[in-house]
């Protein structure tokens, strides 16, 4: 017994690192502006919001993780397979709309960080964006799947350490976090920031991606016999990556409530870095750049891992992920070309991912339930309810945002 338990470390740590690539998603540009944004115009207010979307994605992630595990398939694939031809391209054709969605905000992100570290135009800065992320994949095709892993959590050790030091240098008030954390609105503009914050944290695309990530230990880690301990090792992976991630997002808010608060211009990204550079310092302000240029090099390579799996399961064809790559650029290009508000763009397209949600967790709840599928590891019941109460929480937050909007409260 004594020797099992220290040799359960040993066989775990192997098997982590899948969710650390699916947590870039909830760490991208796109979180960036709307955790900045929310800090800088509403203070406090909405640290709820990144506590309980956090608490989903834990959720909803291990749930994607196991349904890959159990099957050896991905989400996509199992969903192409239930789904008659006209389901089948209508669901791709909205997986798609919340996957251009993602790119967007990545690209733009990462085109923003290299304007404020080198002044780089923003067109130019989106294109080297893609081309960095066109290497980041090649990792993935030539040199395996555990490679490319490494790769991306290094990058994620980057982002985390770029938008950690600012709150390091000014802590927030331990009552202005509590108070924080009492669910509230404060108008339609409040309710925008949380569906933006909520679609940056709950992605569509990161949940069918975690399907194929963990594949490879499905196919190549052990027999079914195995399924126990790979589950186990999953909810660690999993836990461990989205509290980073959560300690991540929450740290970009309470950055912005505590040292942009009222600061004008700091509801953008390139405003909250002077303001930022302003009171604490170059040094941080560097740093945090740094933070950008990460999130948006890693959340774009995962971005375009996750398109391919989505194409691959639902139209049962693959093209070259360097091609997808190149096209799924265009409308990131297109946007920053005609000088559309950066930050804007980025907030607004967490918002389709938010509403692109319910049609990733509906289909993940039938399927992780279905005990023909999944055997021994379908929901329990309560799993069922739990996630039932996810997917109606999100619902329920995008048809507030949608009538405050029409009544322009």
């Amino acid at each position: 017994m004594v020797s099992d338990v220290r040799a359960r470390p040993r066989r775990t740590l192997p098997l982590l690192g899948p969710a650390f690539v699916a947590a870039v998603a909830y760490v991208d540009p796109g979180n960036v502006a709307a955790n900045i944004t929310a800090g800088a115009r509403y203070g406090f207010l909405l640290v709820w919001v990144i506590v309980v979307a956090n608490a989903m994605a834990v959720l909803v992630q291990y749930q994607s993780a196991k349904l890959g595990l159990v099957t050896g398939r991905t989400m996509p694939e199992l969903l192409g397979e239930r789904l008659r031809r006209p389901a089948r391209l209508a669901f791709w054709g909205q997986a798609e709309l919340v996957a251009a969605a993602t790119d967007l905000a990545e690209i733009i992100g990462g085109a923003i960080a290299l304007y404020l570290l080198f002044g780089t135009p923003l067109l130019v800065g989106g294109v080297i964006v893609g081309a960095v992320s066109m290497l980041l994949l090649a990792v993935q095709t030539y040199f395996g799947q555990r490679r490319y892993e490494f790769v991306i959590i290094a990058f994620l050790l980057v982002i985390t350490a770029g938008f950690l030091s600012g709150l390091v240098a000014e802590p927030p008030s331990a009552a202005d976090v509590a108070g924080g954390l009492v669910p509230r609105f404060a108008g339609t503009d409040s309710v925008l920031l949380a569906a933006s914050m909520l679609g940056a944290t709950v992605m569509p695309h990161a949940i069918y991606v975690h399907s194929d990530l963990v594949r490879e230990r499905h196919l190549v880690e052990g027999p079914p016999t195995e399924t126990v301990h790979l589950l186990r090792a999953t909810r660690v992976d999993v836990l461990a990556a989205l509290v980073l991630a959560g300690a991540v997002n929450l740290a970009m808010l309470l950055l912005a409530a505590t040292s942009l608060r009222g600061v004008p211009g700091t509801d953008t990204i390139e405003g909250a870095h002077g303001a930022i550079v302003a009171a604490l310092g170059p040094g941080i302000g560097l740093v945090f750049a740094i933070g950008l240029l990460a999130s948006g090099l890693a959340s774009t390579s995962v971005g375009s891992y996750a398109g391919s799996t989505i194409m691959a399961g639902l139209l049962r064809r693959r093209i070259p992920i360097a091609l997808r790559r190149a096209i799924t650029m265009i409308p990131a290009l297109v946007l920053l070309g005609l000088d559309v508000d950066p930050t804007w763009a980025l907030v607004i397209s967490q918002v389709v991912l938010s509403f692109g949600i319910p049609f990733a967790l509906v289909p993940l709840l039938g399927l992780t339930s279905d005990r023909s599928l999944m055997g021994a590891a379908a929901n329990t019941a309560l799993m069922r309810w739990a996630m039932t109460v996810v997917v109606l929480l999100i619902s329920a937050l995008n048809v507030t945002l949608v009538v405050l909007t029409v009544r322009g409260s």
